[in-house]
């Protein structure tokens, strides 16, 4: 390990290998995903300040994109209860200031990706609590196109927004 990154303390640096089982790449014909179990990210609006996103570590999938606090799901563990998990580890989103709205999933058949979208009911700052993250910031929904996204939340941010207006 180079000594920059052995001088950060241990919760910065990057995990050293598979935390639980669901930590592990799948492949198929539609390509290789990240997640044995399926993943989940959570989409969190706030109306006062925008769209929560997570700037993502430069040795993550894709990294130095932008996207949405999520990962891999746990064995038997449902979407919803995966991207609130995942959002508190990476971003400490507190589960009990949100309310969910609704699901969209995208999937390949061996694999899936649910995108949790919830509502912010009682406002609160998200905080770097893992590796994962370099930064977190809220972004204003028609804003978050013009910002260097993870090409699947890239792909999806259009018709996701357009739910999330529906839900006003």
């Amino acid at each position: 390990m180079d000594t920059a990154a052995s001088s950060l303390p241990e919760y910065l640096r990057r995990p050293s290998g598979p935390r639980n089982p669901g930590d592990a790449w799948v492949e198929g014909e539609r390509g290789k995903f990240w997640g044995r179990f399926g993943s989940a990210g959570l989409l969190v609006q706030d109306p006062a300040k925008g769209i929560l996103l997570q700037h993502r570590a430069t040795w993550s999938d894709h990294g130095g994109t932008w996207g949405l606090p999520g990962g891999a799901l746990h064995q038997g563990e449902d979407a919803i209860t995966g991207a609130l998990r995942e959002a508190h580890e990476e971003a400490a989103v507190p589960p009990e200031n949100v309310r969910v709205l609704f699901t969209s999933v995208f999937d390949v058949g061996y694999w899936s990706y649910t995108t949790v979208a919830v509502h912010v009911v009682e406002s609160f700052e998200p905080v770097i609590n893992d590796p994962e993250s370099i930064e977190l910031k809220w972004v204003p929904a028609n804003a978050v196109e013009d910002w260097n996204l993870h090409p699947a939340f890239a792909t999806a941010w259009l018709g996701l927004r357009r739910r999330l207006l529906q839900h006003h």
